[in-house]
């Protein structure tokens, strides 16, 4: 890498920024990771990543062993009964270490940090404007100072500022649901281990898995219901979270009831309708910037991760003075990416509708349909495993500089 080359400054240091950060300097350019906080900080404590991110991971040189714990998943009746089961192939399983990876999103941030080169990350940097000149983008910051840019990336989250510079303001879709979420490495009695057991009631969807974290084997588990935005969030998140959790089969209650209440939260649910464009000129987007996604995907951090993947892969060897090569990049990084995280957004957006918003009077039929046909599992057992295979074979062999780097 030359150090005396424009860097790309990729603005927002979660999943999409660091990972983006690292991929393009795999392959030979200089990135710039600017964070306005004090550090890059995670914003929420469980996640889930499927096999395409940690390949996406691997390539950039973060080290995926023993990051997580495999899981195998499937989608349950309130009664315990099978809905869909997961079916990801054996060879995939195999070579990534399962199908769907439970762990704690600190030890995501700890991972992607350790792999950072030294001088990307800026901490306590706030970016006040952007200007695409044509053959640049001058970055202005908090401390009066500019950036001359060869490009930026917004991977600054669902509130994202280069998304409105770059496409105006758009309203958040609020799903008017609310999820609470804990872990807790206590073993309790009925746990099914190196499971994900995703339970619905005629309400709410009742969830667990097992996570890895620094060695320790834990469950991360969550609840969510339908909830009016107006209303205030419950005041004892653990005890509301517990009535919740009752009425599920198995080990769902006593994995609430053994959470310390420190390492439980609460979020609401909210997107934004997905764009059709993500880049324009010189500046481009990543992550919840351009696709924040409802948590029924289970793919919002893994996307982000496959965001700075395929940039680095289009901006691999292209001369970054030369504007028509680079603009022709981004827009290649859009075809490649916005049609995949649009399908998973609007899914789960639908999901959220069928299993918490329904009628009182559909729900019955709904469960009887999702009970005794395979329509579930056509759609998410079968198809969503597929797209999963489709994007490994998509991201092709990984991430590499040009000889001249």
């Amino acid at each position: 890498m030359d150090a005396t080359q424009r860097p790309i400054v990729i603005i927002g240091a979660g999943p999409a920024g660091m990972a983006t950060a690292l991929a393009l300097h795999t392959v030979g350019h200089r990135p710039i990771l600017l964070e306005r906080y004090r550090e890059a900080r995670p914003a929420g404590n469980i996640l889930n990543l499927w096999p395409p991110p940690i390949k996406a991971l691997r390539a950039m040189g973060v080290d995926t062993e023993d990051l997580g714990a495999p899981c195998h998943g499937t989608f349950r009746g309130i009664k315990g009964n099978i809905r869909a089961d997961v079916q990801i192939p054996e060879d995939v399983v195999k070579e990534y270490g399962g199908g769907f990876i439970g762990l704690l999103r600190p030890e995501l941030y700890r991972r992607m940090l350790a792999a950072m080169p030294e001088g990307v990350l800026r901490t306590n940097v706030a970016v006040t404007g952007l200007e695409d000149t044509g053959d640049g983008v001058r970055v202005s910051l908090g401390d009066g100072t500019e950036i001359d840019a060869a490009a930026v990336v917004g991977a600054d989250g669902i509130d994202s500022m280069v998304r409105t510079h770059l496409w105006g303001p758009s309203e958040k879709r609020d799903h008017k649901l609310a999820i609470i979420g804990g872990y807790t490495f206590t073993d309790v009695p009925g746990t099914e281990w190196g499971e994900v057991t995703l339970t619905h009631s005629r309400t709410v969807q009742g969830t667990y898995s097992s996570i890895r974290d620094n060695g320790r084997d834990g469950i991360q588990w969550w609840v969510l219901q339908a909830w009016d935005p107006d209303e205030p969030a419950p005041t004892d998140l653990k005890a509301h979270a517990l009535e919740l959790a009752k009425p599920f089969p198995g080990a769902l209650a006593g994995l609430v009831e053994a959470t310390d209440p420190a390492h439980t939260q609460r979020w609401p649910i909210r997107d934004r309708v997905p764009l059709k464009q993500w880049s324009k000129g010189r500046i481009t987007l990543a992550g919840d910037s351009a696709h924040s996604t409802s948590p029924y995907a289970a793919y919002g951090a893994g996307m982000s991760i496959g965001d700075g993947y395929t940039l680095a892969q289009e901006l691999t060897g292209v001369d970054l003075d030369d504007t028509a090569a680079v603009t022709a990049a981004l827009l290649r990084y859009d075809d490649r990416r916005i049609a995949h995280t649009t399908s998973q957004v609007q899914q789960a957006y639908i999901l959220g509708k069928v299993f918490h918003h329904a009628p009182a009077f559909l729900r019955p039929v709904r469960d009887f349909v999702l009970d005794h046909t395979p329509m579930l599992q056509k759609q998410v057992g079968e198809k969503s495993p597929g797209e999963i295979v489709d994007q490994l074979e998509e991201m092709g062999d990984g991430l590499k500089a040009p000889a001249s780097a």
